[in-house]
């Protein structure tokens, strides 16, 4: 049992740790709003990464033949989502700053944990590539010998928890990088510049589809 937990740990922290567009956003969504905003957004995207690797585990290389033709299509889709966000978020911001301190709760709010949750795992499960991956490196493992039931459980367990504390820490990072920022016009600069990434990100998607 140990090598499926260490696979999973592997697994589930190299799928996590390259910074992107859904950890950027998940960053820029804590500055602006709470610890327990960002907490359950980071629980969404390790929620999508530990549903892939169960597919991946159960399904192996099946898997990434059903996903591998409508990867076309899953990135236009996760582009004009992530490009919809940076907009809507760039836009708040600017609201914001522009209106005065007591109208503020005009605004609609911050997002619910709940919406929160939801919104990072349909983002994150519209990612072709995490089940490609999880596929791969389960494929490439197999020995063979039948099937595991337990050693797919253990490593599927593995990858969520190893994709949790990670996006967790990456939330946390934001909750500290919005009580540093106080100020109207460093929550400001802090939103656009986030929103420009997620936009670069989005659209070098787009390019490489």
């Amino acid at each position: 049992m140990s090598g499926h937990l260490v696979a999973g740990l592997v697994a589930g922290y190299g799928i996590a740790m390259p910074v992107g567009a859904v950890a950027t956003y998940l960053v820029a969504l804590t500055a602006r709003t709470s610890w327990r905003v960002g907490a359950c957004a980071a629980l969404g995207v390790a929620t999508a990464d530990g549903l892939y690797a169960l597919v991946a585990t159960v399904a192996g290389a099946t898997a990434a033949r059903v996903v591998e033709p409508v990867m076309g299509p899953l990135r236009w889709v996760s582009a004009f989502v992530l490009i919809a966000l940076a907009v809507r978020a760039a836009t708040a911001a600017v609201r914001r700053h522009r209106t005065p301190h007591t109208a503020a709760p005009r605004d609609g709010g911050p997002p619910s944990p709940a919406r929160a949750y939801t919104t990072l795992l349909g983002i994150t499960l519209l990612n072709p590539a995490t089940v490609v991956y999880f596929a791969a490196l389960v494929v490439g493992g197999q020995s063979g010998t039948g099937t595991d039931h337990l050693g797919q459980a253990v490593f599927t367990l593995a990858a969520f928890a190893a994709s949790a504390s990670w996006q967790l820490l990456v939330a946390g990072s934001g909750a500290l990088l919005g009580r540093a920022l106080t100020g109207r016009r460093g929550r400001l600069v802090t939103t656009l510049a986030s929103s420009a990434v997620i936009m670069g990100l989005a659209v070098h998607v787009l390019v490489a589809s």
